[in-house]
């Protein structure tokens, strides 16, 4: 796969120093490594590497979801990648999945529910703030998931007429104040996960879901922790990725 004007490439030094550079003919990106000459890598192939004036060696990798989620603008806290794995398994999403997503924020955890659900799915997400809006739609047009989302300002109204939706993201510091909004829009039977920042709000939402006609109630941290691997010293990590949120699931029954 070549390099092309418009192309976004991610440049790779190691797993702590690498940057997500759209290409432009003549744009160069200053480091401590020294110069990456951006608009030098037209032409090149995905795999291949440059030099900096520094002489230091970078690789030239496609992006990958990871990548565009990671390296987006952010106006808020996002869902760590660490997150998306078990919210996928747990929820069974695949593609042609009709998602509604509530708390749009960054539109990182978008950028991973449209890449997993398209091209026959899709994501309805909207977000209480209005300044966010415009940040995220970026992101989404930058991983090139915006065909696969439709953003929109919270009105409950707007909710009302949506239908069959097979998983609900709730990210809200009260997510229990929607599951009656969300209700009537999920397929009995399908999933809602809320992110909750702490125990408290965790507490509070595992007992909405009891009165609210959710079942299946699953409430889970993950964690991370990175191994050192080389040669006659592996070990883990001085530094992790710990708590970032909790994660709430119920599954939809009829009331």
């Amino acid at each position: 796969m070549i390099i092309s004007e418009g192309s976004f490439v991610l440049f790779f030094f190691n797993s702590d120093k690498k940057w997500l550079i759209r290409i432009e003919n003549e744009k160069k990106l200053h480091t401590h490594l020294g110069i990456i000459d951006a608009g030098s890598t037209i032409g090149l192939e995905y795999g291949s590497h440059i030099m900096t004036n520094k002489d230091k060696k970078i690789f030239l990798l496609p992006p990958n979801t990871y990548d565009f989620v990671m390296k987006s603008q952010r106006t808020t806290q996002i869902v760590y990648p660490k997150d998306y794995g078990y919210i996928a398994a747990r929820t069974g999403l695949r593609n042609g999945s009709k998602i509604l997503e509530i708390g749009t924020g960054s539109a990182a955890l978008s950028t991973f529910l449209a890449s997993i659900v398209m091209p026959q799915g899709h994501v309805y997400t909207f977000d209480v703030n209005e300044d966010f809006m415009s940040i995220a739609k970026k992101n989404l047009e930058k991983s090139g998931m915006d065909a696969y989302v439709t953003q929109e300002i919270y009105e409950p109204a707007k909710i009302d007429q949506i239908h069959d939706v097979d998983l609900v993201i709730i990210d809200l510091g009260d997510p229990w104040n929607y599951l009656d909004v969300i209700h009537p829009s999920m397929k009995s039977g399908a999933s809602v996960v809320c992110i909750c920042p702490t125990m408290n709000q965790l507490e509070n939402l595992a007992t909405h879901f009891f009165h609210g006609g959710f079942i299946d109630s699953d409430c889970v941290e993950t964690f991370i922790r990175k191994i050192e691997a080389r040669e006659g010293k592996t070990r883990p990590s001085m530094r992790m990725i710990g708590h970032t949120t909790y994660l709430g699931f119920a599954r939809k029954v009829l009331k």
